[in-house]
């Protein structure tokens, strides 16, 4: 293929339906499999204390990475582990048995900022992406670290001009990582940002002394706070909002354009957040990829994605910095503003197969006919479903109170353990 083709083939790339890649946070089994299920094509998670959630997240252990990638194997899913904190000295021996045994299990690539991660994994034969911890921002940088890396995360300061133009640059210069292809470029698609550039805070460290850059983010800037003038003593909240709080990203209705800038892909934030919020942001950035490939991408489309995407965590929806956009999307109040929340109801006490029925022990709130309800479990992800029939002691009844035994007809498999809630909408 002469330079010409190889150049058209580049920049084509990312168009095509099959090219786009859905990259999931999972921050336990539950996760992974709603991940899974809401049809991702790849997650990311971290083990162990050095990744970027290790205080924020059920991180896994790395005795756990050989089950990871057999489930991520069986369901076609590419497994990509994040050690992407800043390495100290006491880390390294740590940091070099997770690399081995990710190597061994079969995880087809590690997350890294630290170059002692990066030189590690590249001696052992372990794919590396970039983390945006290194604030790639120009395509000098990009070609730099392509010497060690496949796939690229930019800074998240960048608008889509910047990110179209290093493509249009890669493509043109032909800049391959060591797997031999095109580097690609990663971007957050959806999500919570922070303050700070690329996520390099020091607030949570310089306050309470739990650094983010160690994956212990106290999230002190998701606080309210009052300004005080120094020589009056006057106090001044700003117009209600949460001035060190963005809003969460939301690129969905303009997720052509990020494609169309070279993003092959999107990264979903959230290793913290429920499993069905990752079920949900999947099934929906997946169906909007699909839309776009297939010519159908609409505002009314996009409307109704906005809607169902609203239904899970978020603190408010933002076009972050890819459109051009300047700072001062602030959060409106603390945590959650999603139109729905979850309260837990019982526990599964056992599962008849033969006729998908389970039995649930009522705990915590009553379970009624017509409760719009989510069922999470680690094998079996996150199952939604609406009540529609209840029987108590084999008698059908309209509810089922705390304390009792109750049966009712599941919509796909679940297990003794898993955990039932009651989804409950917000005015």
């Amino acid at each position: 293929m002469n330079s010409k083709e190889n150049e058209i083939s580049c920049i084509e790339q990312p168009k095509t339906l099959n090219s786009i890649e859905i990259m999931a946070p999972t921050g336990n089994f539950e996760c992974l499999m709603a991940a899974v299920q809401g049809g991702a094509d790849s997650v990311y998670f971290g083990v162990e204390n050095l990744n970027m959630r290790s205080r924020s997240a059920n991180n896994f252990k790395t005795g756990q990475l050989a089950e990871i990638a057999q489930i991520c194997k069986s369901s076609g899913v590419k497994s990509y582990l994040t050690l992407n904190v800043v390495m100290y000295n006491d880390d390294l021996d740590d940091m070099r048995k997770i690399i081995e045994k990710a190597k061994e299990t079969g995880i087809d690539a590690v997350i890294a900022s630290d170059q002692a991660v990066i030189n590690f994994a590249r001696r052992c034969g372990v794919e590396v992406h970039i983390s945006t911890q290194l604030n790639i921002s120009n395509i000098e940088a990009l070609e730099f670290y392509a010497q060690y890396a496949d796939v690229v995360v930019l800074a998240r300061e960048l608008n889509l001009k910047q990110v179209a133009e290093i493509h249009r640059q890669i493509c043109e210069r032909q800049i391959k990582g060591p797997g031999g292809k095109p580097v690609k470029l990663e971007m957050f698609a959806h999500g919570a940002l922070c303050m700070s550039i690329s996520g390099k805070c020091y607030l949570s460290l310089h306050e309470y002394n739990f650094s983010a850059n160690r994956g212990t983010c106290l999230q002190t800037c998701r606080r309210a706070y009052t300004v005080t003038d120094r020589e009056t003593g006057a106090q001044l909240e700003i117009d209600n909002e949460y001035i060190m709080s963005p809003k969460d990203l939301c690129t969905i209705g303009f997720l052509d354009e990020m494609i169309d800038a070279g993003v092959s892909v999107l990264k979903i934030e959230g290793r913290a957040r429920s499993a069905e919020y990752v079920k949900t942001v999947c099934r929906y950035y997946s169906e909007a990829v699909k839309s776009i490939a297939e010519g159908t991408y609409s505002k009314q489309k996009i409307d109704e994605w906005m809607r169902r995407l609203g239904n899970v965590f978020n603190r408010g929806f933002w076009n972050g910095y890819y459109l051009g956009q300047r700072l001062g999307e602030w959060s409106r109040a603390y945590g959650n503003q999603s139109h729905k929340r979850k309260v837990y109801v019982a526990k599964c006490t056992n599962f008849f197969g033969n006729i998908g029925v389970a039995e649930f022990l009522i705990e915590a709130d009553v379970l009624s006919l017509g409760d719009e309800v989510i069922i999470t479990g680690a094998t079996t992800g996150a199952v939604e479903q609406t009540i529609e029939e209840i029987r108590v002691d084999l008698k059908p009844v309209e509810k089922a109170e705390k304390g009792a035994y109750c049966s009712v007809h599941t919509v796909e498999k679940v297990r003794r353990g898993d955990r039932l809630y009651k989804v409950i909408t917000q005015h």
